[in-house]
């Protein structure tokens, strides 16, 4: 396994978890105790949202039938790893207040910020995911029978961490962290500067 610390260093000071968190693709079968994986859930549950509407759904794939179900809507080069996870979730949203009907305008900022909420605590317990958005989103729509006024953003692959050796020599180059772009690059005082 890379070494985290010594491929990414933090400009100010932050908690350690948000340099650890990373998305490898090599994973072992190993499942999931129940316990463990709603706890990740329960990390998103306590997410921010607009008018506390929680417009985000995840839908889980474990069991054989489920996971095929959500392999013939990834993309090849996605299934070649992902379908060694225990665990595929859909990240869905719903799109309405359910109140009013009207457009809600945060569902997928909200959502987002929900996955992150996820992936951190994923990472706290021992757990890597990976977030893909090669799939093809009106079949993912229809083979999980998502409902018009929902939309999904990705799907993330959970699990634990296996060797970079069992990817394809190609996808081996390709497991380590990688850097992040220096803030000045994208914080910008008083107006947007491109």
């Amino acid at each position: 396994m890379p070494n985290v610390k010594s491929m990414r260093k933090a400009a100010y000071d932050i908690d350690p978890i948000y340099i650890k968190r990373w998305s490898p693709r090599s994973f072992t079968d190993q499942a999931i105790p129940d316990d463990v994986l709603y706890s990740l859930f329960e990390a998103a549950r306590w997410a921010p949202s607009a008018a506390n509407m929680q417009p985000w759904r995840f839908i889980i794939a474990r069991t054989p039938a489920d996971k095929e179900n959500f392999l013939s809507f990834i993309d090849d080069g996605n299934v070649i790893w992902c379908q060694n996870a225990p665990v595929l979730v859909a990240v869905a949203s719903r799109m309405d207040n359910p109140k009013s009907g009207k457009e809600n305008r945060t569902h997928a900022f909200d959502t987002g910020t929900a996955w992150g909420f996820l992936a951190l605590e994923a990472n706290r317990k021992g757990l890597i995911t990976h977030a893909m958005g090669g799939f093809d989103r009106e079949k993912a729509k229809a083979a999980l029978r998502l409902p018009k006024n929902f939309a999904v953003h990705a799907i993330v692959a959970i699990g634990y961490q296996g060797d970079k050796e069992a990817l394809p020599k190609h996808l081996q180059e390709r497991e380590q962290p990688s850097d992040r772009y220096d803030i000045s690059t994208f914080v910008f005082e008083g107006m947007f500067k491109g």
